[in-house]
């Protein structure tokens, strides 16, 4: 992976990241495009780049983040991201074989699409008249918040739509839906890029290394890393203030649309051979 390819797929996270759309299945479509997705490098980068994605949340909201009087808000957390890192742990290899295959990408986008043209007639009474302010998510609501995401570990379902959609049926707005989907980005991803960068072993060139370790392993690797954090960092935090606003005026139908033209244009590369498994 050169710079320009880093900074594209850092310039895709940051888009992607926060809207309903799946920034892992994007980052793989791009990846693949340039013919880069079986580098252990760039599997690595496709994690490690969350870090500016995180980073902007965290910057946007810090109010929020850093009132440590509101010991729940951080309860809640804890509590929404215990399935998520369970079933990340036990089924590691398995997720890790599915973000190779574009053609789960192309599915789980065109099928979850069709779901998010129906989701606003579904939940309609939680877009404006459910609950509006972060006290009046339980543990209880969190967690299924939780369970809904562990979902998104399918690549192409898109960890945001999956909570967001998961906010709604346990009675939130739209608005908190999505600002609790980007609150427990941060915890989610962290245990990711932590487990990536200091847990898990990656096989470059045969040689077994710790994430960090194979970002050091070479100056470019390093770049890499360091300037596609910070342009994920940028531009996930102008699409975090856009879709916030157009949530809330317009739903989910656009994207729902977006996701099934993007699938069957993804089924026609992956059919013509431009894209590969």
């Amino acid at each position: 992976m050169n710079l320009i390819q880093a900074i594209i797929i850092a310039i895709v996270e940051g888009i992607t990241e926060y809207l309903p759309i799946s920034s892992t299945g994007h980052m793989i479509i791009a990846s693949s495009l340039m013919d880069i997705h079986k580098q252990e490098f760039t599997k690595l980068f496709e994690v490690a780049v969350q870090l500016g994605a995180i980073l902007a949340v965290v910057v946007l909201y810090w109010r929020k983040f850093f009132d440590f009087k509101r010991w729940q808000f951080y309860v809640k957390l804890i509590v929404a991201v215990i399935p998520a890192i369970t079933l990340g742990y036990f089924f590691s290899d398995k997720i890790d074989a599915l973000l190779e295959s574009p053609t789960t990408v192309a599915i789980t986008l065109l099928l979850g699409g069709i779901f998010l043209l129906f989701v606003d007639k579904i939940f309609n009474q939680q877009a404006s008249k459910g609950i509006e302010t972060e006290e009046g998510i339980s543990n209880g609501k969190a967690f299924a918040v939780g369970l809904w995401q562990c979902v998104a570990m399918i690549p192409g379902v898109s960890r945001s739509a999956a909570t967001i959609i998961g906010g709604m049926q346990q009675k939130l707005t739209r608005k908190l839906a999505a600002e609790f989907s980007f609150f427990l980005a941060v915890p989610t991803m962290c245990a990711a890029s932590g487990y990536s960068l200091f847990l898990k072993d990656w096989k470059d060139s045969g040689t077994p290394m710790k994430g960090y370790e194979l970002i050091l392993s070479s100056s470019n690797n390093l770049y890499a890393f360091i300037v596609g954090n910070i342009v994920a960092f940028v531009v996930a935090m102008l699409a975090i203030k856009f879709f916030i606003g157009f949530l809330q005026k317009r739903g989910f139908r656009l994207f729902g649309w977006y996701r099934i033209i993007a699938g069957i244009i993804l089924l026609i590369l992956i059919y013509t051979q431009v894209i590969t498994e």
